[in-house]
């Protein structure tokens, strides 16, 4: 596949993921991360419906038993894109040693701020995934994250180098579709759902492109799930992938 290419364009830049104004857009937000009615608040709300996904995939994964509370004890968890550690904290809980990376240190401080305040003792590190040393992991996280990166292909190649074999990845994002581009930028940007700037439609990537850019790192994608919304349930694992899905993957 070479260079990946979404949607027209060639995402290629040399190996460099981090795009500095997508950095700097929400190390903007950091302050008022875990404010559940703040900037992030549409991340709180989508975090549940992430987690339950995450824990039927490391159940299924590892054979590990649904009623454990801790299913990742003894293992190694990488939050790709942590932001303030919306996600990182729910794997501590679940029992993983974790670390946390993104491109804004304004987000790694607040998050190990957030953390430490909780009793959690989480890595946190700034910086571009590919050039940290940080070693291997079994389980790797990447949510909401491969549409604001410069160099997907690079970027996906970097998450697949994190897993130790046999380990399992998890990634989700929204897809490129005219009901993504409807609501969940114009629709969700006008209300203000969301800050301005944050999505890039062009940027979605579709399920068919993942599963190109995952195979070209050696990874076999799972089925995809959506993340729906309707007033009756709010946002939910469904399986219209139109809006917004997440998926497993695993080495081929």
């Amino acid at each position: 596949m070479g260079d990946a290419t979404i949607s027209g364009e060639t995402n290629s830049t040399g190996g460099q993921t981090i795009r500095p104004e997508e950095a700097a857009h929400f190390g903007s937000l950091a302050r008022d991360w875990w404010d559940p009615k703040g900037s992030s608040a549409m991340l709180h709300k989508l975090n549940p419906v992430r987690l339950a996904f995450v824990r039927a995939a490391i159940d299924a994964h590892w054979g590990t038993d649904p009623e454990s509370v801790r299913p990742l004890a003894g293992r190694s968890a990488l939050d790709v894109g942590c932001g303030a550690g919306l996600l990182c904290e729910p794997l501590a809980r679940l029992g993983a040693d974790v670390t946390g990376v993104d491109a804004a240190p304004e987000n790694t401080a607040a998050a190990a701020q957030h953390a430490e305040g909780a009793g959690l003792d989480i890595r946190y590190m700034a910086g571009e995934i590919a050039m940290l040393d940080i070693g291997t992991f079994d389980l790797v996280t990447s949510m909401e994250v491969i549409e604001h990166v410069a160099d997907k292909h690079a970027f996906v190649i970097a998450l697949a180098e994190r897993l130790v074999p046999g380990g399992l990845l998890i990634l989700s994002t929204p897809n490129r579709t005219p009901q993504s581009q409807l609501l969940l930028v114009r629709a969700a940007e006008a209300f203000g759902t969301i800050p301005k700037g944050t999505h890039h439609w062009d940027d979605f990537v579709t399920p068919e492109e993942l599963r190109g850019l995952l195979a070209d790192a050696g990874l076999a994608m799972g089925e995809p799930r959506g993340i729906g919304f309707s007033p009756g349930k709010g946002l939910h694992l469904s399986a219209d992938l139109a809006l917004n899905y997440i998926v497993t993957a695993t080495r081929t």
